[in-house]
């Protein structure tokens, strides 16, 4: 690490340093905001049908704004758009530390955390894209896997933040302390020298058609588009059944919060882990490494399947953390590398919202359905869907190497 901070090295390029520390505390805030969310809809008497669709809100208007929030990113500096969305989720958990907590009705929850989403869309893509205008090309992969890494472990420290704060001090001082950490992050990003667009001369084509050019760079590229729809369709089923069902059941089962917290921890330091490894190792077939560790994700939902103790579910979670890391470290890579750099805000918002596009839906869903089938069979069925995704999509050309095949 000390030598990144060396001439040459990472962290001497004083744009990507403040960029670096700027992610690293949004990363805490946004860690500890779903710990202290959670905690206060399950104490206002919400269950896991409440609680998914409050967090699914979030998810959903990510989906609904991140194409136009790609749009901006390639329409005018990418640091004004993640300025914003951070002084406006800044705002919005501002608004909960004042309001009248746990009275607070669901519906306002979930509008408060709707319009969170609606930053989450502008920033995602904007922080993706950013990259190389900030570094030489040469550093541009060593630049993506440190911000990833050090993203991963604030989000260790973010939900022990979080958790640890509600259990001290109650969720309202929780969210002043995320407030706290966007706006801070927010005045580390304005000294940041990012050059101007380049603009042509010609009349800028129309908002609709910058949308589509976004989706047909995707299409046209078929081990993106794979990639993507495979990671949608798991979410969907899978994450957004553990994202919700993992506070509900452990609560339920351990009578206490801190495992919840812990488990989320344990899965960040899971996936640093791996990303730190994956940097190490050069993989020839970075996509086969990435999806094979991937599937070691199952494992999450079916610890929650037999919760047998807070220790085996925390082991668990640490487990399905390492299957993450690899994505980390090689998916934004393959995209700044093979995407021209002046599509790159909207490959990647095509990327967030094709990535995460069915998650409410299964968030929504998770309680109706686990009710309906039952929690175990559900999660075990779960399990076995999400492995037999990985092993089809391996068969798209150009998934096990992230990227496009040459034409013989």
């Amino acid at each position: 690490m000390l030598k990144a901070f060396e001439p040459g090295g990472l962290l001497s390029f004083k744009d990507y340093r403040r960029l670096f520390i700027s992610s690293t505390l949004v990363n805490l805030g946004a860690s500890a905001f779903p710990i202290a969310l959670a905690v206060a809809v399950l104490e206002n008497g919400g269950g896991a049908t409440e609680l998914g669709l409050i967090l699914g809100s979030r998810v959903l208007a990510s989906i609904l704004f991140v194409l136009v929030g790609g749009v901006w990113a390639d329409r005018i500096r990418r640091k004004f758009v993640m300025i914003g969305a951070d002084v406006f989720r800044g705002g919005l958990a501002a608004i909960l530390v004042f309001a009248t907590l746990p009275s607070v009705p669901h519906w306002i929850m979930a509008l408060i955390v709707f319009l969170m989403g609606i930053g989450d869309a502008f920033g995602a893509p904007a922080s993706s894209s950013i990259m190389p205008s900030i570094l030489p090309t040469e550093k541009l992969g060593a630049g993506n896997v440190l911000r990833n890494v050090t993203a991963r472990m604030a989000q260790i420290v973010g939900p022990g933040i979080g958790g640890l704060a509600v259990a001290t001090i109650g969720a309202r001082p929780t969210f002043l302390i995320v407030t706290f950490f966007f706006i801070i992050g927010t005045i580390i990003l304005l000294p940041i020298n990012e050059p101007k667009p380049i603009k042509s001369a010609d009349k800028p084509p129309a908002f609709i058609v910058e949308l589509r050019e976004g989706l047909r760079i995707v299409w046209s590229m078929p081990w993106v588009a794979a990639s993507i729809a495979m990671a949608s369709v798991q979410l969907m089923v899978v994450m957004g059944t553990e994202n919700v069902l993992l506070p509900v059941i452990t609560r339920r089962e351990f009578h206490t919060n801190s495992v919840f917290a812990l488990a989320t921890a344990a899965f960040s330091i899971g996936g640093s882990i791996s990303a730190f490894l994956a940097l190490r190792f050069k993989a020839k077939q970075p996509g086969l490494v990435s999806v094979g560790v991937w599937g070691a994700f199952a494992i999450a939902p079916l610890a929650l399947a037999f919760p047998i103790s807070p220790t085996f579910v925390v082991i668990s979670y640490l487990i399905a953390g390492v299957s993450i890391g690899p994505w980390d470290a090689y998916w934004s890579v393959a995209i700044q590398r093979e995407v021209p750099q002046k599509y790159q805000g909207r490959v990647f918002s095509v990327d967030h919202m094709g990535s995460v596009g069915l998650m409410p839906i299964g968030m929504a869903l998770a309680g109706p359905l686990t009710d309906l089938f039952g929690e175990r069979p559900f999660l075990i069925t779960a399990v076995v869907f999400h492995v037999l995704i990985c092993i089809l999509v391996l068969r798209v050309p150009g998934v096990k190497e992230l990227k496009t095949p040459v034409s013989k």
